[in-house]
């Protein structure tokens, strides 16, 4: 496909989170949204700014594009990620890349067959700057090795916002909070400690009562030895995001997350450095963060690497397939949450 600019660019799920990845990607010179499809909308037609609207994703992958922006319920991300690739499609998949690690992995499959092809996943807290000044701490290796991480990741409820209910239905979302919410967590722990290889868990439904669940509780380990402690909730009543990472020479804890619903406090990074050693008095700096690039600064990456023909940085197909691993290896440890979802 010849990289033309502006690229014309397709959203497949034209909700909350569709309508936010248009306003950035118009942000953009190189890129430029020419149709959208959505389930809710009455036929097809063409809006006032010009902008065509299908009720089918089938019928929108028939117009003239280059990138297509999956913004869909987990069941068929994975099915209308495929039909892009196939359509010669550029293609960003929101999170997760669908209801099991089954469908990444055909996913992979068919991306393989498409060489030419980008596709990237919206695993947005990378592009957070909190999350960025803090990587770049770990990277640069003056305060040390990892030691460990606790992760706490809640909402109040599965269904916020007034959403639709889809996020309950495992025959829909395939997974509750964890899978919704805590990957982003699980994505953040394996960018600053790598993979993790034993894990225990406990998961529960048990104050929803929907057939997905409403909290899960991990302990893990890394081939490094680093222990990583998740908590992702739906009756964290007080909306929570904080990871507070354990150094040999000090600590980075990253506290609160910009969000659209802003109810997860002020994003801040405390950076903890020990002055002479472990018996020492710590030294504390704290910077608060009053913009959220994080959308825009995804969404130019991956037109970037689409002009530039280079390889996905951040949210590859192979970071979706690992995170989605240590997702359901979380559900697979508990021996009564294994019954309820079977072999992965």
């Amino acid at each position: 496909m010849t990289k033309q600019v502006p690229l014309r660019v397709a959203i497949a799920g034209y909700g909350v989170v569709g309508k936010r990845r248009r306003e950035h990607i118009d942000s953009f010179a190189n890129l430029q949204t020419v149709a959208v499809c959505d389930r809710t909308v009455d036929g097809d037609g063409v809006f006032d700014d010009g902008v065509r609207y299908f009720h089918s994703y089938k019928d929108l992958l028939q117009t003239d594009i280059d990138v297509l922006f999956v913004c869909l319920t987990n069941d068929v991300a994975a099915e209308v990620t495929i039909a892009g690739l196939e359509r010669g499609l550029h293609v960003f998949c929101e999170k997760p890349p669908g209801r099991t690690v089954s469908d990444i992995r055909r996913v992979i499959a068919c991306e393989k067959n498409h060489p030419g092809q980008k596709l990237k996943y919206g695993f947005n807290h990378r592009y957070h700057e909190s999350v960025r000044d803090a990587l770049e701490l770990v990277e640069a290796g003056a305060m040390g090795r990892m030691i460990n991480l606790r992760g706490v990741y809640g909402k109040s409820k599965l269904i916020t916002f007034d959403q639709s209910d889809w996020r309950t239905k495992r025959e829909i979302a395939g997974g509750g909070v964890l899978l919704d919410q805590g990957i982003h967590m699980a994505d953040l722990m394996r960018l600053f400690a790598g993979e993790f290889h034993t894990v225990h868990s406990f998961v529960s439904n048990e104050f929803w009562n929907f057939d997905v669940e409403d909290n899960a509780y991990a302990l893990m380990r890394s081939e490094n030895r680093v222990v990583a402690m998740l908590h992702s909730s739906a009756t964290q009543w007080q909306h929570r995001f904080r990871m507070e990472m354990t150094l040999e020479k000090g600590a980075l804890i990253l506290s609160g997350i910009l969000s659209g619903s802003k109810s997860y406090g002020n994003e801040t990074l405390t950076v903890v450095r020990l002055e002479d050693g472990p018996q020492g008095v710590p030294r504390e700096n704290t910077t608060q963060y009053h913009e959220d690039p994080s959308w825009a600064d995804e969404i130019a990456e991956f037109a970037d690497c689409i002009v530039s023909d280079e390889s996905v940085r951040n949210g590859s197909s192979e970071d979706a397939l690992r995170t989605m691993e240590l997702v359901y290896r979380i559900y697979d440890a508990d021996p009564e949450w294994r019954e309820k979802i079977g072999t992965f």
